[in-house]
């Protein structure tokens, strides 16, 4: 699945500029582009979650079958 891919690509980035970020040992401008990337990336990030949000929640709505056991996940 992209979305998938997508994601973990993302969200790889997203840590990478948090990690710099944190370092706290970059010029301002650096710092303030860093921050507007990983601004970005999270919205996308955020839009991906949405939009699989909405599709299990349609799965669930129209009574389709749901891809996981909920008994077995009770276990975890």
């Amino acid at each position: 699945m992209n979305d998938n891919i997508d994601f973990e690509k993302n969200m790889d980035k997203l840590e990478e500029i948090v990690k710099k970020l944190e370092k706290g040992n970059l010029p301002l401008e650096e710092s303030f582009k860093l921050f507007k990337e990983g601004l970005l990336l999270s919205q996308k990030l955020n839009n991906i979650l949405n939009d699989i949000e909405g599709r299990i929640t349609m799965l669930i709505n129209n009574d389709e079958e749901v891809p996981f056991n909920l008994e077995e996940d009770k276990d975890v």
